[in-house]
Order: C-alpha cells, then sequence, then structure tokens
C-alpha cells in the first residue's frame, strides 16, 4: 500500500469516521478500486499503527499532518513536527536567559574610584582548579577534593592579596574558565569523554564553582575594577561556559566589573604598553601562540611594547621568549589523580600564581602561593 493510500486512511480516521473498514470502502471507491478484504486488513493495520499518535497529537495540539516522526514506548511519545529551521542565535538566548534571571541577580552599589599614582595591574590567575577531581592519598601520595579545591583557591586568593599589598593597583584580571570543573557531563567524563575519578555530584561541582567564582570576584572588586577573562578548557567545554555565563548573568548589575566570557579560544587584555593574552594551550600549538596573536590583536600590537601570553593545560612552570612575546605556563592547585601518577605526570609544585604590571614597563613582578 502507498504512502498516500496511508495518510488517506488516516485523515479520514482524523476526520470522525472510526469505522475502520468504512474507511476502508471510502478510499477503495476514490481510487476506483474493489475493497477486497487484503485491502481492507491494510487500511486497518495503517489506521492502527497510526492511532497512538493521532489521539496524543489530538491531545497536546499538533496537527498530525505535520508530524516528520515519532518515538513511543508505551504510552509516552517524543514528536518531530515539520517547521521552519530557525538558525540558533547565542545573542538572543543570553538576553532572553538574563531577562528571565534578572529578578535574582544582586544589584552592587558602584564603586567611585580615586586616581592612583603609580599604578599597576594585578592579573590573578588560579589555573585548572577541576573542581570535583578525586585524589587518595592512599594511591598517589596527596589527598584532592571538592573541599580541598576551594579551600586551596581561597588560601591562594588571600595570599596573592598579602603579596600585593606592595603595588597600588588599579585594575585586575581575572583569569576563569580553564578546566575550573573536572568533567562535563554525569557520565563523569571530560567533553571528549575520558573517564575521571570524581569527587560530588556534577551539580554540586557547578554550584560549587558558582560560588568560589562570585566569592572571587566579590573579593577582588574591592581593590580595583576587575576584567574576568575566561578560557574555554577541554575537561569543561560546555559546562564552564555555562557556567561564565551564568556568572556574567550574576554581576550584571555591577559596574565595576566586566567579562570576555565568549567561546574564543585566545583573548587578549591591553594594560597601557602591555598586551597579555591568554589561553587553556590545548588547541594551537605553542610557538605558533605569538603569531596569533600578531594577527588576532593587530589593532594592540604596534602600541603595546610588552607582549604575554599565559598558558594553562599542563600543571607546571615552563617559559619561553619567542621574540618580543614571552608564553609561559602557570602551575595548578589541583592534585594528582590515579592516572597521573600511574604515568608520573606529579611532583611539580603545587600553586596559584598572579603577576604585577606596570603599565610602561611590562611584568615587574610575579606573585606564587604554594601549597
Amino acid at each position: 500500500m502507498t504512502k498516500e493510500f496511508k495518510r488517506r486512511a488516516v485523515q479520514l480516521y482524523k476526520s470522525g469516521i472510526k469505522n475502520q473498514s468504512e474507511v476502508a470502502r471510502i478510499i477503495a471507491k476514490e481510487e476506483g478500486v474493489f475493497p477486497t478484504r487484503q485491502f481492507i486488513r491494510k487500511i486497518q493495520h495503517a489506521i492502527h499503527n497510526s492511532q497512538g499518535i493521532i489521539d496524543e497529537c489530538e491531545r497536546v495540539g499538533i496537527d498530525v499532518d505535520n508530524v516528520k516522526r515519532f518515538w513511543h514506548k508505551s504510552k509516552h511519545y517524543s514528536i518531530e513536527v515539520v517547521g521552519e529551521k530557525k538558525e540558533f542565535n547565542y545573542n538572543d538566548f543570553r538576553e532572553d536567559f538574563i531577562s528571565e534571571i534578572s529578578k535574582w541577580s544582586p544589584n552592587y552599589k558602584t564603586i567611585v574610584r580615586e586616581p592612583i599614582n603609580d599604578a599597576h595591574c594585578l592579573v590573578f590567575d588560579p589555573a585548572d582548579i577541576h573542581i570535583g577531581k578525586l585524589c587518595s592519598s592512599f594511591e598517589t601520595g596527596e589527598d584532592y577534593n571538592q573541599q580541598i579545591a576551594v579551600q586551596r583557591v581561597r588560601d591562594g586568593l588571600n595570599g596573592i592579596i598579602q603579596k600585593s599589598h606592595g603595588w597600588n593597583i588599579d585594575k585586575i584580571i581575572f583569569v576563569a574558565g580553564n578546566d575550573i570543573l573536572h568533567t562535563d557531563n554525569p557520565r563523569r567524563t571530560t567533553t571528549n569523554g575520558t573517564p575521571q575519578d570524581t569527587d560530588g555530584m556534577w551539580y554540586e561541582n557547578f554550584l560549587t564553582a558558582k560560588k568560589l567564582l562570585v566569592e572571587i570576584i566579590e573579593t577582588l572588586v574591592q581593590i580595583a575594577d576587575v576584567e574576568v577573562v575566561y578560557n574555554p578548557s577541554n575537561h569543561d567545554y560546555m559546562s564552564g561556559f555555562m557556567l561564565l555565563d551564568s556568572i556574567t548573568s550574576w554581576f550584571r548589575n555591577n559596574e565595576n566589573v566586566t567579562f570576555k566570557a565568549d567561546m574564543s579560544h585566545r583573548k587578549y587584555s591591553v594594560y597601557g604598553k602591555n598586551l597579555i593574552g591568554t589561553t587553556h594551550m590545548d588547541g594551537a600549538k605553542i610557538q605558533d601562540l605569538p603569531m596569533l596573536m600578531a594577527h588576532e590583536a593587530s589593532e594592540h600590537w604596534h602600541n603595546c611594547k610588552h607582549r604575554y601570553i599565559l598558558g594553562h593545560h599542563v600543571h607546571h612552570k615552563s617559559g619561553k621568549d619567542y621574540m618580543s612575546v614571552n608564553v609561559e605556563t602557570l602551575r595548578s592547585p589541583s592534585g594528582t589523580d590515579s592516572w597521573h601518577h600511574k604515568s608520573g605526570y606529579q611532583h611539580a609544585p603545587v600553586a596559584v600564581e598572579a603577576f604585577i604590571f606596570h603599565p610602561k614597563h611590562g611584568q615587574i613582578a610575579r606573585l606564587t602561593h604554594l601549597f
């Protein structure tokens, strides 16, 4: 039986002719064929297979003619409807999202700051926190879990603030993202599906990370205006973005906090004669980063004598000058899990790092809080 016959049978049934034999006779008359017993059985079979979806469409108000395909288990249906395809627009989605949650956004009083003589910029960069990572001292020689991760970053933040007292700070760049979350789904894997040893449920880790980021920003903004820079990363490519977007919405009413929270893998900030790039460093080759900076931040390249790229991902310190661009990787406060211990990737100093930049003379100090 052709699809046209089946579709016509469904239309007649939907119109109110519930007697399936009568439906078969009407179709046979329309097509000029004899309503044999076999023809009637095929019509009845077509209606029987479609009856459930017809009734479900009537129940939820969907025109059955617009059904492209459907799936069902018992009495539960999932229906795909033919319609105009619309391209996803992130900006529209974000505006709708912010509008919905705006009533939950705190109202922050704008801090009016006096001009500072001999000002400096503090770059605070707690790299690769991995909230949700589980390390056992029984196997690896050290413990690490959700609570330890948060406490280390808090201690690192307070230690960096204490160490920065010798400089007048008029701007803070807070580098966020970079595997702040250890996994990206309920299956306890990274974005690409690599299984991880984990502590806590995914939603607990998300909320813990959210609370920690709010705490960091609220602390830093008491010192100077804060620019939050987000680097997408391989452990939490999706959830990390959602986390930073929720933080952006949280501080939407704070005039002293700005964000660079899009999905670009390399981001650039300018402070005086300093061009400061950040990236997770799980993508482009390290030797290509200076040339990428020259292209992607070309409007700032000539005016910035001092050029830096801060990388993450490897959890240890390395650095090299590529002509006028200094590229270095940062240490991490996170512990060593089973796989890294087995592979011998451990014993690098565990730390939170920060940097002091002079607007004319470039990076003049690095601050390290060791654990």
